[in-house]
């Protein structure tokens, strides 16, 4: 393995120290691998956790989202399950990057999988089993051929390449490209699947403003059976990652063909979106069951894109993911080393909605919760006179469910992540019907003029009720509305010390139930619940203090379940004197010059330090 590669797992019975990683061996964890599509033999896995207690700790690092080690992460791609492991491929800079995982929660970190060549870089695209090697590639066994776009002098391409080996190494084909560009700008991201009644492949390519469906019977000649979307849905920009599958309609034995696309970044929308289309699909041709000028979005956030669905999942669930980015600031976020993550894992279906028709509907995936950490359970209450439900709960990375009942002329505020004067705000008007995102002042934005921003989504109470289920991770929220029919997902990037949870309404609101959970970290084996210090975290980097002047630094122990006290002191006391302050330290400039402040727990386990910049303000 090398230094690049790490497998993860979430309880200790044995313990055997390797370099730079952690082996635990679990046997009895019947209630960890009880969910669907688990590739884990009952009662016993392994995984690994970096043995280094500052991995993946960065500021604004996910603690429970695939983010790169280094480098840059955009579009999802290569998405398959096979032999046990979910395959993570990923645009990056050109080329595929590659996870793996045996539970989509625990990620292990391989090599570049496809590096660019003379046809140019490697672009997005998918994977599929070739279980029948209707390809010729495997001597009559099944293997993985992930499909992709080439890139070179302006000109894109369709090529394919091979895998023996689980992914491990891959052999790309001699014939590429597979589909020469046939005379467009615009031709990338094929996504392929085994189209079972016509006994044939199939690949839907983004063609400038439609999407093309191709045919195949062995993944290496392909002709051209139809065209979709010109005078459909938005055309506010380019198509991008366009996926095609078949989804269950709830309740019912019915099943409906799904067309997805990406739209490009625009003045319209503000920034990349996605859309959907519902219909049939013949394995040549899709038609549309609603209007052509209907426009369904995937998700009312701005940070859900190039979302595709992985290929031959046993269970028979539709699985995706997106980028949680945008294409107006795709790799401008304040993260040092790495940039781009992507969004959890979501299981899809179709609802009929009422007044609306068949709509499109995420909802975290179930294994998502073998990170939950102790529950917090709130009774039912009424929301009045300014009480905050959620005080004393403190988290940068957790889970909350909700209910509301909500009167019809009320409102609701979710403060997350508050603290240092931030906080990403979530409100819902019953009068207007819109749920509202606002992430103004929900910490720095200033690495793109038009972040601090609101969005909205139209919302319907069911029996003036409202369901709210919230993901929070170290710099992002992913909200889930009533069961997945709304979807609004946002990168924020607040400091590490603001965990503030609060809960405000007016007008007759009622909180049915809310459940939180700490979640996780899948990097590192750490209790969310744990009583003994891991680290101290600080609000900033360092502090400026006129001479004369005091300044606050916040400061956090984590996990938020220890104790909170700390012990404080100065390097240079004519410098900068400190004095302890309600979560982190007054600190005082005397004389010009530098001093390091330090921090120690309680308990003297961890200690951490940040510089003090004293100057003359007068000068």
């Amino acid at each position: 393995m090398s230094k690049k590669s790490w497998v993860w797992t979430a309880v200790t019975a044995a313990i055997v120290l390797t370099g730079l990683v952690v082996t635990v061996l679990l046997t009895g964890c019947d209630n960890l691998r009880s969910f669907k599509g688990s590739s884990l033999s009952k009662g016993e896995t392994a995984y690994q956790y970096s043995s280094d207690p500052n991995y993946y700790t960065e500021r604004y690092r996910p603690q429970y989202h695939l983010s790169p080690p280094y480098g840059n992460m955009s579009d999802p791609n290569g998405m398959v399950y096979f032999e046990g492991e979910y395959h993570q491929f990923y645009q990056n800079s050109g080329q595929w990057g590659h996870a793996v995982s045996k539970d989509l929660v625990h990620w292990e970190h391989l090599d570049v999988a496809l590096a660019r060549d003379s046809l140019g870089e490697i672009w997005s695209g998918s994977a599929v089993v070739d279980w029948n090697d209707t390809s010729g590639f495997f001597g009559g066994k099944a293997g993985l051929v992930a499909i992709f776009t080439h890139f070179k002098g302006g000109v894109q391409s369709q090529s394919i390449a091979y895998s023996k080996d689980k992914g491990r190494t891959w052999t790309k084909y001699e014939g590429n490209p597979v589909i020469p560009n046939p005379g467009l700008k615009d031709f990338r991201d094929p996504k392929v699947f085994w189209h079972e009644p016509s006994d044939s492949w199939v690949m839907i390519v983004s063609a400038g403003d439609r999407v093309r469906f191709y045919r195949s019977p062995n993944l290496k000649t392909w002709e051209l059976a139809s065209e979709f979307g010109s005078d459909q849905g938005s055309h506010a920009a380019v198509w991008e990652c366009p996926d095609l599958f078949e989804l269950p309609v709830e309740g019912t034995k019915e099943k409906k063909w799904v067309l997805t696309v990406s739209i490009g970044n625009n003045a319209l929308t503000k920034g990349s979106t996605m859309q959907y289309f519902i219909g049939s699909f013949d394995g040549k041709t899709f038609t549309n069951d609603n209007k052509p000028s209907d426009v369904l979005w995937v998700d009312y956030g701005k940070d859900f894109y190039a979302a595709v669905s992985y290929s031959d999942i046993p269970d028979g669930r539709r699985i995706w993911l997106g980028w949680m980015s945008n294409w107006r600031y795709p790799f401008a976020m304040p993260t040092d080393g790495w940039k781009g993550n992507m969004s959890i894992p979501r299981e899809l279906r179709l609802r009929e909605v009422e007044g609306q028709g068949l709509r499109l509907i995420q909802e975290p995936v179930e294994e998502l919760q073998m990170l939950r950490g102790k529950k917090v359970s709130l009774p039912e209450q009424p929301l009045d006179g300014g009480h905050n439900p959620f005080a004393g709960i403190k988290g940068t990375s957790y889970e909350l469910e909700t209910e509301l009942t909500v009167q019809p002329n009320a409102k609701f505020t979710f403060n997350l992540r508050q603290g240092n004067d931030q906080a990403t705000v979530v409100s819902y008007d019953a009068k207007t019907g819109q749920l509202t995102f606002d992430r103004t002042h929900s910490g720095e934005t200033s690495f793109e003029q038009g972040f601090a921003e609101t969005m909205s989504a139209p919302v319907r109470l069911i029996n003036n009720k409202i369901k709210l289920r919230f993901f929070v991770d170290s710099s992002s929220v992913e909200l889930f509305v009533n069961d997945g029919e709304i979807v609004l997902s946002n990168l924020i990037f607040p400091d590490p010390t603001s965990s503030g949870l609060e809960l405000t309404a007016e007008g007759g609101v009622t909180l049915n139930e809310a459940h939180y959970y700490p979640m996780r970290s899948v990097w590192r084996d750490e209790d969310p619940d744990g009583l003994k210090p891991l680290r101290i975290v600080f609000g900033k980097d360092s502090l400026d203090v006129p001479v004369g002047e005091s300044r606050k630094m916040a400061a956090a122990v984590l996990p938020f379940s220890s104790s909170q006290q700390i012990r404080w002191e100065t390097s240079d006391p004519a410098i900068a004197a400190v004095e302890t302050a309600e979560d982190g330290v007054i600190v005082k400039g005397l004389q010009m010059g530098s001093a390091e402040i330090k921090a120690t727990s309680a308990d003297g386990s961890v200690s951490a330090t940040f510089d003090v910049f004293v100057f003359d303000n007068k000068k």
